[in-house]
């Protein structure tokens, strides 16, 4: 097979909140010692609503950084939101910006990769343009620079015929729904990273939920049968019958499949929150690279497309 496969990131949006501080460090241990380096953050995470929670997760990666004296790992920073409560209010300033390149080169030096701003609605372009010479001061300095939860996509597409970025675009993408489409004003200057893969904590079964499932910290209903189940479990016996591979076992393998073989896919968030459900994870991803499962894909994107 010649296809390019995407890496793989460790999510943090759930650290402090559903994931207890040993917890993150037992997934991280793991994670790193497997052999995988790339770490996603955000100022805001965990977006918990607990303002004393503001900035948590980052605190926790640091500690275990300390604790380690880590110097490779690849840090993944989403900037500008002002607080954790779900909330639209943001800093996307230039000096502002440039104050958290520095604080952030400070936090995790060498570990720290990528920038990237944050929940961004503006549309006024002299805005939009001095953040991005606040991004072209981090790739100065050695940094990738990126976007994640962008408005006005066309704005950054138009501007940036100016710096010339190749932007690492953080897109929700899976089963029932994909910002990709969204991003398609940037043309190949944007290379894609897939999050929310597991569409909000959805299991193939009741019984596979438990206390601090995703679907139940974010107030969904585990109860409650989603339609797509029905046609995916059909989808995932027909994919089964080739005995030759790993069979498909859960709505986060579904998921994984179909970031893996999606166009311009360069990364794949994951958002476990235990070691088991990681080694797991990482069993499927090795899976990916060894056998060919564009059969599934194929289905799951003529699933996707009803949903859609």
């Amino acid at each position: 097979m010649n296809h390019k496969a995407p890496s793989l990131i460790l999510g943090t949006a759930m650290w402090g909140w559903a994931i207890a501080r040993n917890d993150c460090f037992a997934l991280l241990n793991h994670f790193y010692q497997c052999g995988f380096r790339e770490v996603d953050g955000a100022t805001n995470y965990p977006i918990n609503k607990n303002p004393s929670d503001f900035r948590l997760a980052e605190k926790i990666l640091h500690e275990w950084i300390n604790a380690h004296g880590v110097q490779d790992l690849k840090v993944m920073m989403k900037v500008g939101s002002l607080n954790n409560l779900r909330s639209p209010e943001i800093n996307l300033s230039k000096s502002f910006l440039l104050i958290l390149l520095d604080e952030y080169r400070q936090l995790f030096g060498s570990n720290l990769d990528t920038f990237m701003p944050h929940w961004d609605n503006r549309e006024d372009e002299g805005e939009l343009r001095a953040s991005l010479e606040a991004l072209d001061a981090a790739q100065q300095q050695g940094l990738r620079v990126g976007l994640s939860g962008i408005r006005h996509p066309g704005l950054y597409a138009k501007l940036n015929r100016e710096f010339g970025f190749d932007f690492r675009v953080q897109a929700k993408h899976n089963l029932l729904q994909s910002d990709i489409g969204r991003y398609a004003s940037l043309g190949d200057k944007a290379h894609f990273i897939a999050y929310g893969i597991n569409a909000g904590g959805i299991k193939l079964d009741p019984e596979e939920y438990h206390d601090n499932s995703s679907l139940h910290i974010r107030g969904g209903d585990a109860n409650k049968t989603h339609p797509i189940l029905r046609p995916l479990k059909e989808a995932i016996g027909t994919a089964n019958k080739d005995s030759s591979r790993p069979p498909i076992r859960s709505f986060n393998q579904c998921g994984m499949a179909y970031a893996y073989y999606t166009p311009g896919m360069e990364g794949i968030l994951l958002g476990t929150s235990r070691a088991a459900q990681l080694q797991d994870t990482l069993d499927f991803y090795d899976a990916l690279k060894t056998y060919d499962y564009s059969d599934l894909y194929q289905s799951l994107k003529e699933l996707h497309a009803e949903e859609s």
